[in-house]
């Protein structure tokens, strides 16, 4: 690599590094903020199953420290929540040099519609998926076995169910963008229709816990999304052609 060209990577790695940074102080403000609130936030984390579990059942913790680092969690996670537009927008700031200057004017839309969706997707996981697993999972109990679901087990589980949720309703809006710069377009995209339901299947998997229950529930949603995916990306080639049109008219 030629020192001419070592100058721009290096640029970029500096624009990561500060872009990373501004998004870690800004999680770090969140969190701090959060910690305050940490058993109150707990209790809203835990709702789901404490619903389903029989009366008079609780978690358990068996390390002493276990739930002083389950607070510290919880406001970890709600500063990631609160912080995620800012996240986003520090994201497109950086693949946005990249981009034509009519593709710019999208930062504000993208980091809206992408904060939208990814709260969805964690109400979603919250109020659907999570309720409907840990029914299905609290039901194994008999006359010989009991749930005795712990606090760091059961964090991990749910964490990484509304983050999975979350990550995943942005599909949308990643096939609006790649149809807007022209990477697909929405006959590519049915095309491979039957090839992206295997994937769904797939990210699912990978995503989800090791259980087929949350694996399918996370799967119809993406495939849900896939098909929206598709109709937005209709929106995005006609918004490509009309503004292409207006530059040859000019």
């Amino acid at each position: 690599m030629t020192t001419e060209q070592q100058q721009p990577f290096l640029s970029h790695l500096e624009e990561l590094r500060t872009r990373l940074i501004r998004a870690v102080i800004a999680i770090a403000i969140f969190s701090g903020a959060a910690y305050f609130f940490a058993e109150e936030l707990f209790k809203i984390l835990v709702a789901p199953l404490k619903q389903i579990m029989p009366e008079g059942d609780r978690l358990i913790f068996t390390n002493l420290p276990e739930m002083f680092f389950a607070y510290i969690k919880v406001a970890f996670i709600t500063g990631v929540l609160a912080a995620s537009p800012i996240i986003f927008y520090e994201l497109w700031m950086f693949v946005s040099p990249g981009l034509y200057q009519k593709e710019k004017k999208h930062v504000f839309p993208f980091v809206i519609f992408s904060s939208i969706l990814f709260a969805a997707g964690v109400a979603f996981g919250y109020f659907v998926v999570c309720p409907l697993g840990f029914n299905f999972f609290i039901g194994f109990s008999n006359e010989y076995v009991q749930a005795l679901p712990s606090v760091k087990q059961y964090f991990s589980f749910a964490i990484k169910m509304l983050f999975a949720f979350g990550i995943a309703f942005e599909l949308p809006i990643v096939m609006f963008f790649l149809a807007k710069i022209g990477i697909v377009t929405p006959i590519l995209l049915k095309e491979k229709r039957k090839y992206a339901i295997l994937m769904t299947f797939v990210i699912a998997a990978i995503l989800t816990p090791p259980d087929i229950i949350s694996q399918c529930m996370m799967a119809g949603p993406l495939i849900i999304l896939y098909e929206v995916g598709i109709m937005i990306s209709h929106l995005a080639r006609n918004q490509k052609k009309e503004e292409n049109n207006k530059e040859d008219k000019r």
